[in-house]
């Protein structure tokens, strides 16, 4: 992974996404739209990274698409390749989602547009107190619906309070987002990275295909009738089952001590 437009780490089975634009508070390009889209995409499977934090640098996390590389060269532009260009931020969310490690959103600032869609898409946001957001799109005279808003906020805070951010598009402060549930923790700014590390450290300790298979199902269970979900956590359960992660799962419980899912070895 050699990015040219963020940062790239990985320690521990933790892989670190760092937006790196401070001066224009970390706003998206053409180009870091399809770099960010396609590293998800690589890092789904990538062997070495079990949990991803997505964080930015300086007074923002992400401030959206950059007014001037992205808005003004959208005007007059052929019908095509306005499509694909919102697609493409469309692939970049799906691809998140699709990503079977958790990424935790370490929301350093604020955060606003696309940036507040990538927090929503992520598994766990870990916010500083400082770390205003907004789903601004109405502001600018578009739908609150973009990149797949509509279908991921409900489901984080449900549909009343998923309306008023869409349509108002307002800023909400950290403690409001934490309060009707989008954020998962506020802290201080100072302790943001430790936290937002603390969070992917103990989900990249748990069980992979445990792990993948969580999140496959909490995406594909929002458009399942109740007896198309029994049948397909039954099933899958029993997959899991046959996988070694259960049975080191069942050893560290008979043995009193916490499982050591990161060395389990899986016949191919």
């Amino acid at each position: 992974m050699q990015p040219k437009h963020f940062r790239y780490s990985e320690q521990e089975g933790v892989a670190t996404i760092r937006l790196d634009r401070p001066e224009r508070l970390n706003a998206l390009t053409f180009e870091s739209y399809a770099e960010l889209r396609d590293a998800f995409s690589t890092l789904h499977s990538r062997a070495s990274v079990r949990a991803i934090v997505l964080t930015g640098t300086g007074r923002a996390f992400c401030s959206g698409g950059d007014v001037k590389d992205i808005i003004g060269r959208l005007f007059d532009v052929p019908e095509a390749d306005l499509f694909a260009f919102t697609r493409m931020t469309c692939d970049l969310i799906e691809n998140m989602r699709r990503c079977e490690k958790p990424v935790v959103a370490a929301l350093n600032g604020t955060t606003c547009g696309a940036g507040a869609v990538m927090a929503a898409a992520a598994d766990v946001r870990v916010a500083a107190d400082t770390a205003k957001i907004a789903y601004l799109f109405t502001k600018v005279g578009l739908s609150g619906a973009d990149m797949g808003a509509a279908w991921l906020l409900p489901r984080i805070v449900g549909l009343g309070r998923a309306s008023e951010l869409l349509m108002l598009g307002d800023f909400v402060s950290a403690q409001r987002a934490y309060e009707i549930g989008l954020y998962n923790e506020v802290c201080k700014p100072e302790e943001l990275e430790a936290r937002a590390l603390e969070w992917a450290r103990k989900l990249a300790a748990g069980p992979t295909m445990g792990m993948a298979v969580t999140k496959r199902m909490l995406n594909a269970e929002a458009s399942m009738t109740l007896g198309e979900a029994m049948a397909a956590e039954g099933w899958i359960q029993a997959e899991c089952m046959k996988h070694p992660d259960y049975r080191e799962g069942y050893r560290a419980s008979t043995e009193k001590r916490a499982p050591n899912f990161a060395n389990v070895k899986v016949t191919p």
